[in-house]
């Protein structure tokens, strides 16, 4: 039986040049048996659309998230994920409760429970091996509070990009560029942390070490006897009591006039196994950077003595080598943070990520509407109902799993 194969035009290229497209017309007419029929139709060249497949991270251990700040809800795919290991909703609700909006004054007064469902994957509490679906569903969504934002584009939001990009956008809450995505992250990044402590005890901390203009020192800290407890002592994730109520003390100044800030998490990776990371591209501190910088409202990324190594000369930024006691090879300082030549050597992974203040503020700004061109200087007043204050307190969490997610792909 004859088969009817249809073919298209990439890029729309012309058929007249001596193309693939031009000659297959003659290509077909010199088969040697007509089983095989090459079906070509005219078409007008169209433009060519750029379009993107980004929600999907990892190899092996691959997360694909999907969902929208103020659709039916978020979640997950999470491939690759090995069998046999122990697992269930109350895993990752640990953490998802952690991320969770509305705790507290100084953060987002959206309400959500952030309930976690485990649709496939796992069976009798162990995973199978297949794909784990995660689902969360939105159970506050005030679409309502963004009717402005269909006639005009918010300051430094994604609004604007996303119309240059796709020629749509969702107007609630942003869509994909709300940091309600970082759910998809979370959840599985729970599994990727369960699976390294089971096999290389390797422990991710994070906290927020700065706040506006509040600075947590760095010898404040200490990496090696640092604690969840320590923490998640306070609402403003600050492991040092002193510096956290003046990291509030900051927060609430601005709070009371609707205005949001920024600030840096600090993460660090304790026993994480020597070796990962591979030149020259994927250099281990290089795929550090993408996934942290993958982060809604990232604008800065730093591992070990980061920008402020620049001060220093070479003899002072050295790490000396020594052997401990156990016969390891290990450096009396740790200004490489954890990565020499783009691979882990052992020692704590130290790392920080800058958050720009939330865009999204109880200011009403001026913004330009979209029935008139950029050049116009006519502007409409865009007030903002819901808003975040601190960005820092929802996402700190989400730096943790996104290094598990990372140390987990095999072709590091």
């Amino acid at each position: 039986m004859a088969s009817s194969v249809a073919s298209k035009t990439f890029l729309a290229a012309p058929r007249t040049d001596g193309s693939l497209g031009s000659l297959l017309p003659d290509l077909r007419r010199q088969l040697p048996s007509p089983n095989v029929q090459i079906l070509i139709r005219s078409r007008t060249p169209k433009k060519l659309q750029v379009k993107a497949a980004g929600s999907a991270f990892g190899t092996y251990f691959r997360v694909t998230t999907f969902g929208e700040s103020h659709g039916g809800g978020v979640g997950c795919i999470i491939d690759g994920c090995p069998p046999r290991i122990p697992l269930s909703e109350a895993d990752m609700q640990v953490d998802l409760d952690r991320r969770r909006p509305g705790q507290s004054r100084i953060t987002t007064p959206r309400k959500e429970t952030d309930t976690c469902k485990i649709y496939s994957g796992v069976s009798e509490g162990v995973t199978t091996g297949t794909p784990i679906h995660v689902f969360v569903p939105n159970t506050d969504q005030r679409g309502h509070d963004y009717s402005e934002m269909s006639v005009a584009y918010r300051p430094s939001h994604a609004d604007a990009t996303y119309d240059m990009k796709y020629g749509v956008r969702s107007v609630q809450g942003g869509g994909r560029s709300s940091a309600r995505e970082t759910i998809g992250r979370v959840a599985p990044g729970a599994v990727a942390k369960k699976i390294l402590k089971q096999f290389a005890g390797t422990e991710i901390l994070a906290y927020v070490s700065q706040a506006h203009n509040v600075v947590l020192p760095e010898d404040v800290v200490d990496h090696e006897m640092l604690t969840l407890d320590q923490v998640e002592s306070n609402i403003v994730r600050c492991p040092d009591p002193e510096y956290a109520e003046k990291m509030i003390a900051a927060i609430d100044a601005v709070r009371v006039r609707g205005d949001s800030v920024g600030g840096v998490v600090t993460c660090i990776v304790r026993n994480c196994p020597r070796g990962l990371g591979s030149p020259v591209f994927d250099k281990l501190e290089a795929e550090l950077a993408k996934a942290m910088m993958s982060l809604p409202a990232t604008k800065g990324f730093e591992v070990g003595s980061g920008f402020a190594g620049t001060f220093l000369t070479g003899s002072e930024h050295n790490d000396e080598f020594y052997t401990d006691e156990f016969g390891n090879i290990r450096t009396r300082t740790n200004r490489s943070g954890g990565i020499q030549g783009g691979i882990s050597n052992g020692e704590i992974i130290n790392m920080r990520i800058a958050f720009k203040p939330t865009s999204t503020i109880g200011v009403s700004l001026i913004s330009l509407p979209l029935s008139i061109k950029t050049n116009s200087h006519v502007g409409t007043t865009l007030p903002i109902v819901m808003y975040s204050l601190c960005f820092i307190l929802l996402l700190w969490i989400c730096s943790k799993p996104s290094f598990a997610l990372l140390v987990l792909l095999p072709t590091r």
